[in-house]
């Protein structure tokens, strides 16, 4: 005798191997590591940072008048 198998399981596993083959694929192509993300939002909150110390004041109250 054979075993049995569930064609419904079977099918189900081979698309989530697919899938987690094409997952690992995109992280190697697109992912970035933890420092790399971390070192772009210092980036940006620096930058930032300098814009908002470069804004004008709008309020009205240096106006003279």
């Amino acid at each position: 005798m054979s075993n049995v198998v569930n064609f419904n399981r079977a099918r189900k596993a081979r698309d989530k191997a697919g899938k987690k083959a094409k997952a690992d694929e995109n992280a190697v192509k697109f992912g970035r590591t933890k420092a790399e993300k971390s070192q772009d939002k210092a980036t940006r909150d620096l930058a930032t940072r300098k814009l908002d110390g470069h804004l004008r004041d709008t309020n009205g109250d240096d106006q003279d008048g």
